[in-house]
């Protein structure tokens, strides 16, 4: 399919279908309720995930910690993309599929995105297509398997399978799937809202030695981009010394209590929502939802939805000839193993302009200030939409001049974009977020 008719494609198939999701009050949610005792939103099948309450203490809380709602949801999903190589070329298979959080109902998403729950059939609706290419051995070629980190400010220690499957027989697709070639799919990342979460993370993954995008230039610092022996400030040991030396000395210590609890730091529960009473952060609703093309044709569900979008910067630097990224070793909520690496910059500007707001973290104000003639990269992209109810960030990339100071605080190092693709071979290393910025960096280099 040539790129320029996948809008057309998906508006076709979004009018061939019936989407449909409307805000309900948590009494018309089915088979979810509200725990006795506890006030865990919960599903009757003890399956898929449940709205609790966490306590948290970490650096920079007030001595109490803080409790707010979190997203729990122990089982690990799959997230696996088809490859295939056709005329000489690898292509991936993508699928037209409607997320009730998405802003604009269709994006591009994976072969096969499923919770645990679902392609085990807790939700007794339709198999899944080519789930077997993932799960029966010997099927087909894996190129990417590790598992990766979801958003940590909702979800508690959540993790999915990411996947990449290259195989050599001819399957059948339908209409709801096309193959595109990893060239198109960096041409599609420049769109707002195109690409969806789950497949940015999957394609953050893959092996770039000699990728890029069709027709960018090739200066020496574009060559060393994708190479592992280009001169770097730091070893990759040093990279992983620094960062577990984070994990280490940072404190985040996380209990579950229950969600009745979350009212004593400003939560706010009413028939319709469970909100802050500042206005700020998110809140926790419910939606009724109807898909004629998923495995189940309607169902109810809590959503998250933030109230305001962030902001999710990258600053690239070219140091020794090669290109660099600043990234921070981040402490958040939800986090697995206490940091990940993130984005220079990880906020919602909103939270850090007006009377009573929080001071501006590091970066954000050189990320402001930018002139266009530095922005390489700036995009709106939508976050999961299977769990969040229309979360946007803008994702941008700014690249910095010789004046930007290589001397930056602790938690912040500069690591070259082969560094950050080894790192993503192992999991729980990069944040959802940075793993976006660094494929959307393979669209420019």
């Amino acid at each position: 399919m040539p790129v320029h008719r996948v809008a057309p494609w998906l508006a076709e198939r979004t009018r061939a279908g019936d989407f449909r999701v409307t805000r309900v009050p948590f009494a018309e949610l089915r088979g979810w309720s509200f725990e006795e005792g506890t006030g865990n939103l919960r599903h009757e099948s003890g399956r898929f995930f449940s709205v609790e309450g966490l306590h948290v203490h970490a650096d920079g809380l007030p001595v109490r910690g803080w409790k707010q709602p979190i997203i729990v949801q122990p089982e690990i999903g799959l997230l696996g993309i088809v490859a295939r190589e056709i005329d000489g070329v690898l292509h991936f298979l993508m699928q037209a599929k409607m997320e009730p959080g998405n802003v604009n109902t269709l994006q591009l998403s994976p072969t096969v995105q499923a919770t645990r729950s679902n392609f085990t059939g807790v939700h007794r609706g339709r198999g899944i297509p080519h789930l077997d290419l993932f799960l029966e051995r010997g099927r087909a070629r894996v190129l990417v398997d590790a598992l990766q980190s979801e958003q940590a400010d909702w979800f508690l220690g959540k993790r999915n399978r990411n996947m990449v499957v290259e195989i050599d027989e001819d399957i059948e697709t339908g209409p709801e799937f096309r193959w595109l070639t990893y060239g198109q799919l960096l041409r599609l990342l420049r769109l707002d809202n195109v690409v969806n979460m789950d497949s940015r993370s999957i394609l953050a993954c893959l092996p770039t030695s000699g990728a890029g995008p069709e027709g960018a230039a090739a200066g020496p610092v574009l060559r060393s981009f994708h190479d592992p022996s280009a001169p770097s400030v730091l070893r990759t040991p040093e990279i992983l010394s620094w960062l577990t030396g984070i994990r280490a000395q940072r404190e985040l210590v996380q209990r579950r209590v229950p969600l009745a609890e979350v009212a004593e730091d400003g939560w706010v529960r009413t028939a319709d929502e469970i909100g802050h009473a500042g206005g700020r952060r998110f809140r926790v609703v419910g939606a009724d939802i109807s898909a004629s093309n998923r495995e189940v044709a309607a169902w109810t569900q809590p959503l998250i939805q933030p109230q305001v979008p962030g902001l999710m910067a990258l600053v690239v630097k070219p140091i020794r000839g090669t290109l660099h990224a600043l990234v921070q070793a981040r402490v958040d909520v939800g986090h697995l193993a206490v940091a990940e690496l993130a984005p220079t910059v990880h906020c919602r500007p909103a939270d850090h302009t007006g009377p009573g707001r929080a001071p501006f973290p590091p970066f954000l104000a050189d990320v402001l200030a930018a002139p266009d003639t530095r922005i390489r990269y700036d995009a709106v992209q939508s976050e999961e939409g299977g769990r969040f109810l229309r979360a946007e960030n803008r994702y941008t990339i700014v690249e910095v001049g010789e004046e930007f100071s290589e001397d930056v605080p602790e938690d912040f190092a500069w690591l070259t974009f082969s560094q950050l693709t080894e790192l993503l071979a192992y999991g729980n290393h990069l944040d959802v977020e940075l793993r976006t910025l660094v494929v959307c960096a393979h669209t420019l280099y």
